[in-house]
C-alpha cells in the first residue's frame, strides 16, 4: 500500500492507509498503546488495541523508543481531541529501526545544548513549522517574480572584488589569486538586467561581520532583484507589493504552522498598502524625540531601527540615507547630493531592516569618482564600468534577507531558528 502524508488525512477518513515516519512520543493505558508519529508533514496519533492487534505487535509497539522509524497501517478517523485532529486505528506495524536513546527528550533544554544538536533539533514540531514557513516564503517570492516576467539569473558565489565593503569579506585562494565569497549578487545582477530587463537571483551570501546579535548570520540567503528603467519610487512600490504578496501566502497556507508558533496573525493581516515612507532625516528626528543622542550622518543600529519601526504597524521605508554611509554604487539625489536615492525597509515589532535597495549610479564619470573615493581598485570593476559605457540606463534594485523575513513573519526571538544550519560568529557546528 502506497504511503500517504499525514497532512492529507482529511482526504482519507474511513480508509486504511500507510504512514511512514518516526515515533515522536508514546503513552500507554493498560491494554491500549498510543503512538504519536511524525512524517515531516505533521503529527498523528496511532492507537494500538492489544485485543485487536495481537500480543506480538502490541509488544513490538511497547519496545519503540523516541525517534524509532516505523511504518504504520491503519484506519483514519476524525478525532478533534487528538494531535492534528485525526488518529489511526492501527492494523499493522513495521519497525524499520529502533533508535538509540534520544538526546533531546520532551523537556526543556538550553539553547547551547540544542544548537550543538541542530541536526536533531530540526525534528521538533516548532522547528519543522519554521522551516515549512521558510519554504512557503521562498515559493511565494519566486512566484511573485515569475508572475511579473522577471528572469531568474543566478549570480556567482566566488567573486574577485568586494560589493558591500572590504572589511566583511571571507577571503579564499582561487588558484593563486585572491577571491572572496559573495556579499551580494547585485553587481552581476545589474549586468544581466541590461541584457534581460528585469531579473532576480536567489542564493547564499556571506558577511564576515564581528556581530553576535539576534539578527546576524555569517551565511544567509538573499533574493535580489534588479530592474532596468525603474527609479527609486518604482523600486519601493515593487517591494511593498512583494511583501504583501508573501504575507498573504503565508497567512493563507501556513495557518497550522503559525498556530504552532503562537504567532499573532492579526498583526500580519492588518498590514495594507501603501507602506509608510519617511526620510532618513525624519527618522533621526524620531530618535531625538525618543531621547536618543544621534548625530545626522551616522548609520542606524538595531536599537535605532527598533525605535523607528515602533511608530508604525506596518513595514516602513526609510529613504535618502547620507551618501557617505552607503555603498559606492548608490545614486546621489540630484536635488541634494548629500543623500542617495536608496531606501531600507524596516519590519515592525522590532525586527529591523529586511530589505535594502535603491537606484544605482548610471553615469560613468560619477561611478569612477565614487570608486576612487572608496579607495577601491578601478581595474577590479572594469567590467562593471562597461555597463555605463554601453547603453547605460536608469536602473534600481534591492535585496531581501530571507532569514530576517522568516524571523519577522514567524515572530521569532532569534535568527538562528530561521535556517536549517545557522552559521554564526564562533559557531559552525554541525
Amino acid at each position: 500500500m502506497e504511503a500517504v502524508l499525514i497532512k492529507n488525512f482529511a482526504q482519507h477518513i474511513g480508509k486504511e492507509v500507510t504512514v511512514q515516519g518516526w515515533l515522536y512520543n508514546k503513552r500507554s493505558s493498560g491494554k491500549i498503546l498510543f503512538l504519536i508519529v511524525r512524517d515531516g508533514s505533521g503529527l498523528v496519533q496511532g492507537v494500538l488495541v492489544k485485543q485487536e492487534i495481537g500480543e506480538d505487535l502490541f509488544a513490538l509497539g511497547k519496545q519503540l523508543t523516541q525517534e524509532s522509524s516505523v511504518r504504520l497501517t491503519g484506519i483514519v478517523k476524525e478525532e478533534p481531541r487528538s494531535v492534528g485532529g485525526y488518529e489511526m486505528q492501527i492494523t499493522g506495524l513495521e519497525v524499520i529501526c529502533i533508535a538509540e536513546e534520544y538526546p533531546i527528550t520532551h523537556k526543556e533544554h538550553g539553547v547551547d545544548f540544542l544548537a550543538d544538536r541542530r541536526h536533531l533539533w530540526i525534528r521538533a514540531p516548532r522547528q519543522m513549522a519554521i522551516l515549512r514557513i521558510r519554504s512557503e516564503i521562498e515559493h511565494a517570492l519566486r512566484q511573485f517574480f515569475y508572475e511579473r516576467d522577471f528572469v531568474l539569473a543566478d549570480a556567482p558565489i566566488m567573486t574577485p572584488a568586494a560589493c558591500e565593503g572590504t572589511t566583511t569579506l571571507f577571503e579564499l585562494d582561487y588558484h593563486g589569486e585572491k577571491a572572496y565569497l559573495s556579499q551580494s549578487g547585485q553587481l552581476y545582477n545589474e549586468a544581466t538586467a541590461m541584457a534581460l530587463g528585469r531579473i532576480y537571483c536567489f542564493g547564499p551570501t556571506f558577511r564576515a561581520e564581528k556581530s553576535k546579535t539576534r539578527r546576524h548570520l555569517m551565511e544567509f540567503w538573499m533574493i535580489e532583484a534588479e530592474m532596468a528603467y525603474l527609479d527609486m519610487n518604482d523600486n519601493m512600490q515593487l517591494q511593498e507589493e512583494m511583501i504583501t504578496y508573501v504575507i498573504q501566502r503565508v497567512v493563507d497556507r501556513c495557518a497550522r504552522e503559525l498556530k504552532i508558533l503562537d504567532r499573532d496573525v492579526e498583526k500580519l493581516k492588518a498590514i495594507k498598502l501603501p507602506f509608510p515612507r519617511i526620510s532618513y532625516t525624519e527618522a533621526v528626528e524620531i530618535l531625538k524625540q525618543a531621547g536618543e543622542e544621534f548625530v545626522w550622518g551616522d548609520d542606524f543600529g538595531a536599537p535605532h531601527e527598533t525605535i523607528i519601526s515602533s511608530h508604525f504597524n506596518a513595514p516602513v521605508f526609510v529613504h535618502r540615507y547620507p551618501t557617505e554611509i552607503k555603498a559606492f554604487y548608490m545614486k546621489p539625489d540630484p536635488e541634494d547630493p548629500r543623500v542617495v536615492l536608496g531606501a531600507d525597509l524596516l519590519a515592525p515589532e522590532g525586527y529591523g531592516e529586511i530589505i535594502g535597495g535603491g537606484q544605482r549610479i548610471d553615469d560613468l564619470a560619477l561611478l569612477q569618482a565614487r570608486i576612487a573615493e572608496h579607495k577601491l581598485p578601478e581595474e577590479a570593476f572594469a567590467w562593471y564600468l562597461d555597463l555605463r559605457r554601453y547603453g547605460s540606463v536608469p536602473h534600481s534594485g534591492f535585496g531581501l534577507g530571507l532569514e530576517r523575513t522568516v524571523a519577522w513573519l514567524c515572530g521569532l526571538e532569534h535568527i538562528r531558528e530561521t535556517i536549517p544550519f545557522p552559521r554564526m560568529l564562533h559557531k559552525m557546528y554541525p
